[in-house]
């Protein structure tokens, strides 16, 4: 199981940034991604919450608690998860261990769903399942380890 997730983090990495090539999210300067019905995490004027980072750490409601919990403003600097490796990094564990880890059990599948499933599941956009499914294969093949059931969403 181990192995597993480390092969659909990576898998979900690769995707997300075309193989670690795109630290941003593409033509993301041009979204805002921000809830403003949401006031514990509320956004900052002037401030855009696009993906950035190897899972492209999105919407305030996630720069907010991301930066709380490793020690950065998240909120009023959320550029910072592009400009610092090692915060650009552990903001995708902590996007891991807080949505994606406890479906594991589930399958790849459900990685899909936890990190973009209202985008890409049900249909939405099979290209993309498609692509994380065949990372996720390669990466399993190259751990020796079988993909195991429910691989898309």
């Amino acid at each position: 199981q181990g192995k597993r997730e480390i092969a659909a983090f990576f898998a979900n990495v690769a995707h997300e940034t075309g193989r670690l090539c795109f630290i941003n999210e593409i033509n993301g300067a041009t979204r805002n991604y921000c809830d403003a019905s949401n006031r514990q995490w509320p956004c900052v004027a002037g401030k855009n919450y696009y993906g950035r980072g190897p899972l492209q750490l999105s919407w305030n409601y996630n720069y907010g608690p991301a930066g709380r919990d490793i020690g950065f403003d998240g909120l009023r600097n959320p550029d910072i998860v592009s400009q610092n490796p090692v915060i650009s990094f552990k903001s995708a564990l902590w996007f891991w261990m807080n949505n994606v880890h406890g479906v594991m059990p589930q399958g790849f599948g459900a990685t899909i769903r936890a990190i973009n499933g209202n985008l890409e599941c049900n249909g939405k956009n099979p290209g993309a399942v498609n692509s994380r499914v065949n990372y996720y294969k390669q990466y399993c093949q190259q751990l020796g380890v079988d993909p195991g059931n429910n691989l898309t969403c």
